[in-house]
């Protein structure tokens, strides 16, 4: 059994062997103020702590992480027995001790309590990423926790709790309109047929044929009756992905469809019935298809009785679905299978750089760019120089990243990354990180400082006076 992430206080090599036994990913902090800032931004079930810090240091920090963390305490004493915190720790149900490499047996013990006392839901939100907003998401991997998602997954549940037929989805290419379909047929049919034909990519012959069937010798190459898709759906649901390049002639037939519910197949004199949910779709505006005569009135109005509208991923509104799809993409990308859990997530500066993007390509195209990531990285988090947007300039970032100026191409800019991404590949060890670059720790949070980083990108971890260990011992915590 591993925990997710773990915390590592101390430099001891020991503690950090320790940590590895038992988690994912361990974060490393040189002394407790360091780790309260990592908690700020980690969750985290577990902390390994060096006795060596001292009896105050040790149990202002425990009183201190009360307020921020739910998280273990384990206090790890050295090998020779001559602990410096000896029945002076406030030990407790969450707080406990190793005497020594003779107790690190223990540690798988108190992981297992760990892991049972987990709620389900955590555990699976900590194992697997927490990407949908509910199960009905989940089940059709429509990612997403913004206002934008909630408010169609609400659209969703209302349109498919009713008798609404034909039910219509709007949105841009690359929305997730099929997904959308989809979520509706699982909550309105689940286990039924779900047949879906794109109106788009047939000419009005075959479609007709496709849709409707046809008896044999209806026309010159029909050696074989045919059973149409309506037919097919049954009782289930039939989707018709991008309705708006329907001709219009095969509008008339499926308008009459939508009004009687009944249908002939090419050739034929009998009436069948149709008894699936219809859901179109469409990436055009058909109001306007309709003032351009290219859609008829009457089926358009037949359509629009309650539309489910997807926003694109570059409205302000759903932005911030931007790291879990990429997150998402990350985790289930087949593109390279020789790297599979090798490349573990997404730097704070690549991921800056998706969120500035506009999408026009919407999640098919973040989708690729991840893919396209994938193929390029050669560590374990993907980083600036992997996310490339236009396949056809493979050595350009993006435009708001260039942005045509050469100011851009600084090198306080090349810093900022080169610092970010050591930071980022040492959890945050920056004794390590500094031994990497070349420069002394006090240099490193200079620089820190300088280029405003943090664990999570954002403040200096170093620069939080009010923190609740500012009142610990400067030499114990030094």
């Amino acid at each position: 059994m591993t925990l997710n992430n773990v915390i590592t206080i101390g430099r001891k090599a020991e503690i950090q062997d320790l940590a590895r036994q038992v988690a994912e990913t361990v974060f490393s902090a040189d002394d407790p103020v360091e780790a309260l800032e990592i908690l700020k931004r980690v969750d985290s079930d577990l902390i390994l702590i060096d006795d060596g810090f001292g009896q105050k240091t040790i149990n202002d920090f425990l009183m201190a992480i009360e307020k921020v963390s739910d998280a273990y305490v384990v206090v790890v004493e050295n090998d020779e027995g001559q602990s410096q915190t000896a029945g002076d720790i406030a030990l407790g149900d969450k707080v406990h001790r190793l005497r020594g490499k003779q107790d690190y047996h223990r540690l798988r013990d108190i992981v297992n309590r760990i892991k049972s006392k987990l709620k389900p839901e955590d555990a699976s939100k900590k194992g697997e990423g927490d990407f949908f907003a509910d199960s009905l998401a989940a089940s059709v991997t429509m990612v997403g926790r913004s206002n934008a998602m909630l408010h169609t997954l609400k659209m969703i549940k209302l349109v498919a709790a009713s008798c609404c037929n034909p039910v219509l989805i709007v949105g841009e290419t690359g929305t997730g309109k099929e997904l959308a379909a989809k979520a509706i047929h699982q909550h309105r049919h689940p286990g039924r047929k779900f047949i879906a034909v794109n109106c788009a990519s047939l000419n009005a012959n075959v479609l007709e044929s496709e849709l409707f069937g046809h008896e044999k010798g209806s026309f010159t190459s029909a050696d074989r009756e045919k059973t149409g898709l309506l037919e097919l759906a049954g009782t289930g649901s039939i989707f018709l992905d991008e309705i708006s390049e329907m001709p219009l002639e095969l509008q008339a037939k499926l308008l009459r469809v939508i009004q009687e519910k009944t249908f002939r197949k090419v050739g034929g004199t009998k009436e069948i019935a149709c008894k699936a949910t219809l859901i179109a779709s469409s990436n055009r505006n058909l109001k306007k298809e309709v003032q351009a005569n290219r859609f008829r009135s009457d089926l358009y109005h037949r359509l629009t009785i309650f539309p489910v509208v997807l926003s694109p991923l570059g409205s302000p509104d759903r932005r911030s679905d931007i790291q879990l799809l990429a997150e998402y993409f990350l985790k289930t990308s087949s593109i390279c299978p020789e790297k599979s859990g090798r490349i573990t997530s997404v730097t704070k500066l690549a991921l800056d750089v998706l969120q500035k993007y506009h999408w026009p390509g919407n999640i098919r195209e973040l989708r690729n760019v991840i893919d396209r990531a994938i193929l390029l990285e050669t560590t374990d988090k993907i980083g600036t120089s992997s996310v490339i947007i236009d396949p056809e300039e493979p050595h350009r970032l993006l435009e708001h990243t260039a942005s045509q100026e050469i100011q851009n191409f600084s090198l306080a800019k090349a810093e900022q990354e080169l610092i970010a991404r050591v930071l980022q590949e040492t959890n945050w060890q920056k004794t390590k990180a500094a031994e990497l670059l070349g420069i002394s720790r006090a240099t490193l949070y200079a620089k820190v400082k300088q280029h405003n980083l943090g664990a999570d990108g954002q403040d200096d971890p170093t620069d939080d006076l009010s923190d609740p260990l500012a009142l610990c011992e400067p030499a114990a915590i030094a």
